[in-house]
């Protein structure tokens, strides 16, 4: 038929010419249309009113495939006016989901979708009227702005069958009775509540609370995100995507799109409840040939974390089916990172568990005829148009000599395969079911040259373990009705295959080759490298498993590939870190201050907040002596606009000591020009001894004097540290500061602060950057010569001589830390009881200059 035609016809049932052209253009619903269409005419029915016309495009557009032997009833009903309503024809639809295999007990389904029910305006006035009732008080309370739709669903819940407009007009009707027309308050814009504040002292004190925070400027200290649940403990996946996963209820498989059903569907779904007692049962089916990425830790989530939110079970299964590539060291790694992530496996499983029954199920499948044996070579059927194969229709005797042949390594390797008799979703034929390879399984040795593929082994083995979801990435999609068919022509169960989108990031690679190779020409270290996107890596670096866990909720369930910046992922890395990290405080490039006058009667030590915006969560205790050391950039001889930290005419707290440090005097420096001095010290808290200038150096070729205006005050302090000399080698670089200190009286506030340690513990840091400059290295669009030629030959800097405060003194591997104003860190595994070794996880902010 014409389009034009078809349009007319649709128009004809009562669609809008619009919707009647857009329906044509969706070759798949407008031949579901059109059947019904044709299927009602059949029954005697010429004309079709909008009403009729409005039921078969619902069944167009909702008659699920597995009950699509049904539609022809369905349409019956319809013409002879014993479903006149889309409730009735939901709950027909749905009675049919239960039972999907004819013949349908016509009694139980009438009586299921309302046939021969009607419901007199009596009844919905008298069902309208007890719900109205219920609520009266609360209706005369907020009058025209309470929720009716509360009613109509309490009252069509009365009334299953009853149409939907009457109870509206009924609901209106019954309303306006009870509360009368609306008034001009009733029509006026509500107005929005101002939040009040807390009176008295409770104000002041949050008030005061604000303010303290606030000026502990803690670079990670932020509140309360919604990412950390009541207990302070950050939230699991599945909290935080709630409800969002929405796969249908065990024992349910036939409901799902695309399932199909066969006359052994549910007697095989009844045992299968009988065994797993109707609990989910899900698994993460990893190949052993490479450290799992980023991409996977969505996969363990989605898989395991689905089966723990609804008390099932989920089994880590080796697909160990390639003997060549797979290693020991990969198996443990796999296991290792899903318990990091959070998760214990059901049980730990391996295809090859199944090797045995795969093999007889291989055979059952070739006496069947769905199977046969082929001599194509493997580069012949590649890709989604090869020839057909001219053994497809060998006799089935001589596949399973050919087969029994392969097994006992008669025939050499690739010369043979056997093939599935089936067509996946995107045209590729037959695909290869099983394969020979001389090479020895690391856990069956010897005893078999014949392994099976992914496309044969998967859903066998789900049917096996009794996967009740099977959760799968959008590229097996294609693959989705091969798995349905080899379950059912082999007569087992059948679980369900769910897909949804994978989640890669730009300026990554994480393709198992391509790491290799990047491992192999020296590129980066091995498999954890921290500037790779493997979860070992990522472990390595310090990124904690709740912060993988936040980002693949925060990316949630799409079937859209995903392919998004490191940033996104860094700043979950940040939120977790800043109410999971302890403070410390490190300079990496270490400049020594010694302060003349160190107070004899200072204890030498500090209590510092591990979290300074919550003391409730402890502290560590620091040394404080008359030698401290800073970091060098936070000291310039002259400010420049707005530079807040030290300098010769401006001073700078030291943090959480309760210091402000000054600068009393510059002793003689090559072509300087200048000559500093102090003009003022300002006052600060808890005062005691006041320092002052001892001297002035002159400076060669001078021409001014500059002299020190003021100190400013101080919050929380004892003391104020003022420079008597700063030292420099011969090229003029600083190589020390001296300072002394005094106690004042009064209070300024310093621009700024600046951590210092003392008696710190020399460490190693090492720094990452991007490991490639374009986003899709991969491309070669974006890099004309591969991905090798792409990278950052500044991926890694290291300091060799940091210096970190005796806190973290014991830290374990992988243990971390915000570094105060400097990022946050993780001990590496490279630390030993000589040396510690730190990796800068992120910085504390996203760096600008990323694009």
């Amino acid at each position: 038929m014409a389009s034009e035609d078809l349009t007319a016809t649709f128009v004809s049932i009562g669609l809008s010419e619009q919707k009647a052209k857009e329906t044509v253009k969706n070759e798949q619903l407008s031949s579901s249309l059109k059947q019904a269409i044709e299927q009602a005419r059949k029954c005697g029915v010429q004309s079709i009113d909008k009403e009729m016309g409005k039921l078969l495009y619902n069944i167009a557009t909702k008659l699920k495939t597995q009950i699509k032997i049904h539609q022809a009833m369905i349409v019956e009903y319809i013409t002879k006016q014993k479903i006149t309503t889309e409730i009735q024809l939901n709950a027909a639809m749905d009675y049919l989901l239960h039972h999907p295999l004819p013949p349908v007990d016509k009694i139980k389904f009438e009586t299921e979708c309302g046939v021969g029910v009607t419901i007199s305006p009596d009844q919905v006035e008298a069902a309208v009227e007890e719900v109205v009732q219920k609520y009266k008080d609360e209706l005369i309370e907020k009058r025209y702005r309470f929720n009716t739709g509360l009613i109509m669903s309490e009252a069509r819940n009365k009334l299953k069958f009853a149409d939907g407009k009457i109870i509206k007009n009924e609901v209106d009707m019954q309303i306006l009775d009870l509360l009368g027309p609306k008034t001009d308050a009733d029509l006026a814009k509500p107005v929005k509540q101002k939040q009040t504040g807390v009176k008295g002292s409770e104000s002041s004190k949050s008030l005061k609370s604000t303010e303290s925070s606030k000026s502990l400027k803690d670079e990670g200290s932020k509140p309360t995100e919604s990412f950390v649940g009541e207990d302070g403990e950050v939230k699991s996946f599945m909290d935080i995507m709630g409800a969002a996963l929405k796969f249908h209820k065990t024992g349910e498989n036939y409901k799902t799109e695309g399932y199909v059903i066969t006359p052994k569907t549910m007697e095989l779904l009844k045992e299968h409840m009988r065994i797993t007692g109707g609990k989910v049962h899900s698994r993460f089916p990893p190949e052993p040939n490479g450290i799992l990425h980023i991409g996977h830790a969505k996969a363990i989530n989605f898989n395991f974390g689905y089966a723990r939110a609804h008390d099932g079970n989920c089994y880590l299964r080796y697909d160990d089916t390639n003997p060549e590539k797979e290693e020991e060291k990969f198996f443990k790694a796999i296991l290792e990172m899903v318990q990091w992530l959070g998760y214990k496996p059901f049980k730990v499983t391996h295809a090859s568990d199944n090797f045995d029954r795969l093999y007889e199920l291989a055979v059952e499948l070739i006496k069947r005829g769905h199977a046969y044996i082929c001599h194509m070579k493997s580069e012949d059927i590649k890709g989604f148009n090869p020839p057909d194969s001219p053994w497809r229709d060998r006799p089935i005797e001589e596949s399973l000599q050919l087969f029994e042949d392969m097994k006992n390594g008669k025939i050499t390797e690739g010369d043979a395969t056997l093939r599935m008799k089936v067509t996946l979703e995107e045209g590729k034929k037959d695909p290869v079911a099983y394969r020979i390879k001389f090479t020895p399984h690391h856990r069956t040795g010897d005893k078999w040259c014949i392994y099976p593929t992914y496309d044969y082994t998967h859903c066998l083995c789900d049917s096996i373990e009794n996967i009740t979801h099977s959760l799968c990435t959008k590229e097996f999609q294609s693959r989705r009705s091969s798995y349905y068919w080899l379950c059912n022509v082999l007569d087992l169960y059948c679980p369900v295959q769910w897909e949804y989108g994978r989640l890669n990031l730009n300026y990554a690679v994480v393709s198992k080759r391509k790491i290799g190779k990047l491992i192999t020409e020296g590129h980066v270290r091995d498999w954890d490298d921290p500037r790779l996107f493997t979860l070992t890596a990522l472990r390595r670096r310090g990124f904690p498993p709740e912060a993988i866990n936040l980002f693949c909720a925060k990316v949630g369930v799409t079937m859209a590939q995903t392919v998004l910046d490191p940033s996104m992922l860094e700043a979950c890395v940040r939120d977790v870190l800043n109410v999971t990290a302890p403070r410390a405080m490190a300079v990496l490039e270490p400049l020594k201050v010694t302060i003349n006058n160190f107070p004899a009667d200072h204890s030498g030590s500090l209590a510092i907040p591990n979290f300074p915006a919550d003391e409730s969560k402890g502290s560590h205790t620091i040394p404080f002596t008359s030698t401290v050391f800073i970091e060098r950039s936070d000291f310039k001889e002259k400010a420049e606009k707005n530079y807040k930290r030290w300098s010769a005419d401006q001073p700078v707290g030291l943090r959480h000591a309760g210091y402000v440090l000054s600068i009393d005097k510059i002793n003689k420096v090559r072509h300087a020009g200048y000559v500093l001095s102090i003009d003022k010290i300002n006052k600060v808290r808890h005062a005691g001894y006041v320092l002052s200038i001892d001297k002035i150096n002159k400076v060669t070729h001078a021409g001014y004097v500059l002299s020190i205006d003021k100190i400013n005050k101080v919050k929380h302090a004892g003391y104020v540290l003022s420079i008597d000399k700063i030292n420099k080698d011969s090229e003029g670089n600083i190589t020390d500061l001296v300072a002394s200190c005094t106690k004042t009286t009064e209070t300024d506030k310093p621009k700024g602060f600046i951590h210092w340690v003392s008696d710190p513990i020399v460490c190693e840091v090492r720094q990452y950057e991007r490991l490639f400059f374009h986003k899709s290295p991969e491309d070669p669009s974006e890099v004309p010569g591969g991905f090798l030629t792409d990278i950052n030959p500044n991926s890694m800097s290291v300091v060799t001589n940091a210096y970190v405060d005796v806190s973290v003194k014991g830290a374990k591997h992988f243990d971390k830390f915000q570094f105060e104003r400097v990022g946050f860190f993780s001990v590496d595994t490279d630390t030993h009881h000589s040396k510690m070794i730190f990796n800068r996880t992120v910085t504390l902010k996203e760096d600008p200059g990323k694009k």
